[in-house]
């Protein structure tokens, strides 16, 4: 999968770019179709700012995360898009897609 990893203010090191890539490994283990995956790093004046837009089948994740560690701010944003990854794969199973109330009301 080739990661697009684009910065502003500041430059992507090679330990940057090794770090969020292991960190996608995280995410494969959802078994979605990751489509293009790209990050946006940003050196702001209180911190790190770190974007993500990842099409998926159907669908597309975005997430955002803001911490003084460049670090720390990526592990919440992979944590925020593996949420949204759960919630898309499991979708389907939820009560309210496979029932309806109209099932439970006697006629």
């Amino acid at each position: 999968m080739t990661i697009s990893i684009t910065s502003k203010q500041m430059d992507i090191t090679p330990a940057i770019r090794s770090y969020i890539e292991d960190k996608m490994t995280k995410l494969e283990k959802w078994r979605a179709l990751l489509i293009n995956p790209h990050f946006i790093l940003s050196k702001e004046p209180d911190g790190f700012l770190v974007d993500a837009t990842i099409a998926t089948k159907g669908s597309s994740l975005v997430a955002s995360a803001k911490h003084d560690d460049m670090y720390t701010a990526v592990n919440e944003l992979i944590a925020k898009l593996e949420k949204q990854l759960n919630k898309l794969q499991h979708k389907s199973e939820s009560r309210r897609a496979s029932e309806s109330l109209k099932d439970y009301i006697p006629q």
